[in-house]
């Protein structure tokens, strides 16, 4: 494929953009090469500023898990956007919209709309800690819960990428408050309780880890932290940006029957704008300005288009739910083809898959937490990135990041996806 506009793009935003890009793992530095620019997408297709089509396994990293362009979203943000994009005022659609979240996800009473993920997440260790009175937090290696600063203590993904877990800028203050445990690993987790008495106000996971690839929980992992979490007075995020309206109607709390105190979102609950919440019980929530006296706020927080985005779709997630069947049908689908070609080729690889979330590692051990994540052999997954953009199928440019299947896919594509490995792994 030809990619000579994207070269001349990226080689014109170097020059007024650091790094020519917004988010630093769409610089393709983890994997060599320039960019893509995307100049349109619709349904399950990237359309690029060469005229190429890509058949898109990375969904805006997420949301577009109906598909690009989804017609009843587009609509919704294009008819509020008709009657203003702002206001800095309470608007009735963001009571619409947090009436329809708290219905479909268990365990939470109230919930309040940010900006990002990477908003929700501070703001839900801002609140553990100001609902228990203590400082320190727990987070897992590989982990990401975004670019605040608490967070970037191996912190995965884009972070794990570039090569600097432990990103200048980040305080040693803020560091020793910030605990690093092994993902999968009960034991250590208890054991740095043991070390913290008293001093921890919560632990915060990824339920289902997106970046170090996907990795789902070993049986009775969460399950432990539940428990040791009650039984210290700690209380248990999920970070669900990636997982949640994605895995199940209610995130991996109704898939896998753990309650957590504190939940974030992201990606799906804003059908594509940007945007991020965090939900909890009652008696956490009224902590929250302006009930309460930790504070948190926003200017474009609840903002208009972002709400009617999401609205549409969560609308579109109850209406359907077996949306949820189907998409981890067509993972399950394309797990089993990728394996078939991998195998036939005497590829070494371990595939982790859970629902409509999926990673390719090339490594011949289990994949569980990010030292094994590690592992993989990137110089063979950079050949595999390059060979499959070159068949015209766009994954993550990152070994470290999960791939999300969308339902905007047909089983032809699926059948083109596979056909493609097939047709690389040739040359691996």
């Amino acid at each position: 494929m030809i990619y000579q506009r994207s070269s001349a793009l990226f080689a014109a935003a170097q020059k007024v953009i650091p790094g020519g890009v917004n988010s630093p793992v769409r610089a393709f530095k983890a994997v060599g090469g320039d960019p893509i620019f995307v100049k349109e997408a619709k349904g399950a297709y990237l359309y690029d500023e060469d005229g190429n089509r890509l058949i898109d396994y990375i969904n805006s990293w997420g949301p577009m898990i109906l598909g690009h362009a989804h017609v009843p979203v587009v609509n919704a943000v294009v008819e509020k956007a008709k009657k203003g994009t702002s206001f800095g005022m309470p608007t009735e659609i963001e009571t619409q919209i947090a009436e329809l979240a708290v219905s479909m996800v268990p365990n939470i009473d109230k919930i309040r709309f940010v900006n990002s993920g990477t908003e929700a997440c501070m703001s839900a260790v801002r609140l553990a800690r100001g609902y228990t009175k203590k400082d320190k937090i727990i987070k897992f290696a590989g982990c990401y819960h975004g670019h605040s600063d608490s967070f970037l203590i191996q912190a995965g993904s884009g972070a794990v990428t570039f090569g600097s877990p432990n990103s200048p800028g980040v305080t040693r203050g803020t560091a020793k408050d910030t605990l690093l445990a092994r993902y999968n690993d009960l034991e250590h987790v208890e054991s740095i309780i043991n070390s913290n008495k008293d001093e921890i106000s919560c632990i915060i996971i990824e339920p289902v880890a997106g970046n170090m690839g996907c990795i789902p929980p070993v049986k009775g992992f969460l399950e432990g932290l539940r428990s040791l979490c009650d039984m210290h007075n700690i209380l248990l995020i999920f970070d669900e940006v990636m997982t949640g309206f994605r895995l199940a109607i209610g995130g991996v709390q109704e898939l896998l029957n753990v309650d957590a105190d504190i939940v974030t979102f992201g990606k799906v609950i804003g059908g594509g704008l940007p945007v991020g919440a965090f939900a909890a019980r009652q008696e956490i929530m009224n902590h929250l300005a302006p009930l309460g006296p930790i504070y948190q706020a926003g200017t474009l927080s609840g903002n208009p288009l972002a709400m009617a985005a999401g609205l549409a779709m969560l609308i579109e997630l109850h209406k359907n739910p077996a949306i949820f069947k189907s998409i981890a049908d067509k993972t399950e689908y394309l797990h089993k083809g990728i394996a078939a070609a991998l195998e036939q080729y005497n590829i070494t690889h371990t595939i982790n898959r859970l629902g409509s979330m999926i990673s390719v590692h090339f490594d011949k051990d289990p994949v569980v937490d990010f030292e094994s994540a590690a592992k993989g052999n990137n110089d063979m997954f950079k050949k595999f990135f390059h060979g499959m953009l070159e068949n015209g199928i766009y994954i993550a440019p990152s070994a470290f990041e999960t791939w999300f299947i969308t339902e905007a896919l047909t089983y032809k594509d699926l059948d083109e996806t596979i056909a493609a490995v097939h047709k690389v792994v040739k040359t691996l």
